[in-house]
């Protein structure tokens, strides 16, 4: 093992303990994941945020074998101080990875690293290693998991009885969701050998239950005996690292006959379908939370619960609450208790003093006696169901003009800046990486619009942050052309990230960081923030992080097509574009901006430029809303880039 892998701190938020577990949960999903990986490679310190801390009782109770040290978060090295925790950084300090799952999956890479043999460890990141991976900030998924349950658990625990006799709209979504088809590669082929199973287990019946069996008769039948999914077989054939050939078998010629619309859905195992994935791992401390008060309910009453429910009839006993939240969540229960049947759950959980509850099979009734799960809005499902806009921008682009409102652009304060790139390492040059020659210049100019902004706007001692840094094509320029400032490069792609440090490595800079997080898991102070091409939704998340911290930015936009309503924003952005246009009409623009390659038509470049302008100007009187001053910029040359925009705000 090398020495440079031990060499990694591990940093961990803690509040408290409730039950078995350490709060906040996302400390305990991550000493969940270390215990289930067996992993002992980073050096683990809690950071509490009150000051009675009792060591030996954190030690005995709350980590099991691992180690840890308790650390003030004073004391937290300072590239830390700027992230939420929980986080990890590397012995010299300059790179911090930073979130939840940015964590968890560093966990599982670099205990697959160190042992080759634990490929179930390396399984854990999903089909192309992408479980998670998609940030937050527009994954509902990922929000769901990383961020919405973790909190509502919380929520849940600390809430008064009378808040507490309602399910989190939150974890009924979770319900929903593993109640939903499953869709995964080879899907087509995985439905017709379950419908081959399914006609199988039709034939192999009928003989046993005879021609006048009742119905009754029939599903007592098949629930005694009843046949293994071929969800399960796949699943778990998978885990126990089995040849999935013997799980399935070649599909008849009727079967392969059959249309796809025919075929049957699958039904989830796991959380995110058919396998075992990081996931599992960060929901079920969650869950496992939100069900432990369960165990003041014997077996017998869970099970009176629900036949009283199925009736329609009240069941009163002293923790009613809990009887309805497993009856209410048939899936939730049924995952549960499917996840102990992992190899290495039950020994991780008892590692970490989880006493995994045994939960009965509960048969959920009628749907109406139930908590109505319609009730709970799938995330922007209304907004966003018209994903295909058709028509064009001009009926918008009139209905802006009639009132006023048409794209307007503020002069190049400094058009022919240039760096003189002959003379910088090469090093800083971005056409040191693998670029053709054309892409390379235009990538320099690209830098000589934002690094001219930035130069105008900085001064000595000032932190500027790469946001989406990418390859640290701004960040590094920056860095070496202003020694006195510090520079933040985040990114989420940790190769990306990587690359970016070699080439500062090479340089020796000392005045620059490297942040591995989603852009809501940076908190730090700032004076100027920038971003090159920052895609879609990105470019109002780096204006939005630069208004919080009231920062200048220098934000140079990107794909207007990807722009769509999420959790956090809606569009149009500004109150003058709200009252004209609707968020379909606003979408139609987003969409016609996307229209500048310059393999098209002039007159239809044209129009796509018109349209980034009216999308960028809402986006600018949005910024001036919050007291800034923005110019929306032509780069200069505009052939730079199809998407030349650049957003230059400064606070008020």
């Amino acid at each position: 093992m090398k020495d440079s892998v031990a060499e990694e701190h591990l940093y961990l938020d803690f509040s408290h303990q409730y039950g078995d577990s350490i709060f906040p949960l996302h400390t305990s999903i991550s000493l969940f994941l270390l215990s289930y990986c067996d992993c002992k490679l980073f050096k683990i310190f809690l950071v509490p945020t009150g000051e009675d801390v009792d060591d030996q009782f954190v030690t005995k109770n709350l980590l099991g074998d691992l180690e840890f040290h308790l650390i003030s978060r004073c004391q937290l090295p300072v590239v830390v101080q700027s992230c939420c925790l929980p986080a990890v950084v590397v012995k010299d300090g300059k790179f911090c990875r930073a979130g939840l799952s940015v964590v968890l999956r560093h966990i599982i890479q670099k205990t697959y690293e160190a042992d080759q043999s634990k490929k179930d460890v390396l399984e854990l990141l999903g089909f192309k290693k992408t479980c998670l991976k998609a940030c937050a900030e527009v994954s509902q998924w990922t929000r769901l998991c990383e961020i919405s349950i973790p909190l509502a658990v919380e929520g849940f625990l600390t809430a008064s009885p009378e808040r507490c006799q309602t399910i989190p709209p939150d974890i009924l979504q979770l319900e929903r969701k593993l109640g939903e088809p499953v869709r995964v590669h080879n899907d087509d082929k995985i439905r017709r050998q379950k419908l081959q199973q399914q006609k199988a287990g039709a034939k192999a019946a009928a003989p046993v239950l005879g021609k006048e069996a009742t119905e009754e008769e029939k599903t007592v039948e098949m629930h005694e005996h009843p046949l293994p999914s071929l969800e399960l077989s796949i699943a778990f054939s998978k885990l126990l690292v089995q040849d999935v050939s013997d799980a399935v078998n070649r599909e008849a010629p009727c079967i392969r006959r059959t249309k796809t619309s025919d075929l049957p859905l699958l039904d989830h195992v796991f959380a995110e379908g058919l396998y075992f994935t990081m996931a599992d791992i960060v929901l079920l401390p969650c869950i496992h939370q939100f069900l432990v008060p369960a165990k003041q309910l014997s077996v017998d009453e869970l099970l009176r619960a629900a036949g009283c429910l199925w009736e329609g009839r009240a069941f009163q006993v002293s923790s009613k609450k809990q009887g309805k939240n497993l009856v209410n969540l048939p899936l939730i229960s049924r995952w549960y208790r499917r996840v102990q049947e992992v190899p290495g759950i039950k020994k991780a959980a008892a590692k970490c003093n989880m006493k995994l509850l045994q939960l009965p099979e509960l048969m959920s009734g009628p749907e109406e006696q139930l908590q109505d799960f319609s009730s709970v809005p799938d995330e922007l499902e209304e907004e966003n169901e018209h994903s295909h806009f058709i028509g064009g921008p001009r009926p918008t682009m009139t209905k802006l003009m009639e009132n006023g409102i048409e794209a307007k652009f503020s002069p190049h304060p400094c058009p022919t800046w240039t760096l003189d790139w002959t003379n910088l390492p090469s090093a800083v040059n971005p056409g040191e990486g693998k670029m053709s020659r054309d892409r390379a210049l235009r990538k320099q100019q690209q830098l000589n619009n934002l690094v001219a902004a930035v130069t105008k706007l900085a001064k000595p001692g000032d932190v500027i942050v790469d946001f989406c840094s990418g390859g640290g094509h701004v960040g590094i320029v920056l860095a070496h052309m202003m020694p006195s400032c510090q520079v933040v490069l985040i990114e989420n792609k940790e190769l990306s990230l990587i690359r970016a440090k070699d080439r500062s490595d090479e340089l020796r800079l000392n005045n620059i960081w490297f942040i591995q997080a989603n852009l809501d898991y940076f908190n730090g102070t700032f004076n100027i923030g920038v971003a090159l091409h920052a895609c879609g939704v990105a470019t109002d998340m780096v204006i939005e992080h630069c208004v919080r911290a009231r920062a200048a930015f220098v934000v140079s936009p990107c794909c207007y097509g990807f722009i769509q309503n999420t959790v956090k924003f809606k569009y149009p952005r500004s109150h003058q574009f709200k009252e004209i246009l609707s968020y379909k009409e606003h979408m139609i623009l987003c969409r016609f901006a996307d229209q500048t390659a310059v393999q098209l038509p002039p007159e239809r470049r044209l129009i796509g430029k018109q349209c980034m302008g009216l999308v960028d100007l809402d986006r600018a009187w949005a910024a001036e809303e919050h007291n800034y001053s923005v110019q929306v910029i032509s780069m200069e040359p505009e052939s730079c880039s199809p998407k030349n925009n650049m957003f230059v705000g400064i606070p008020t």
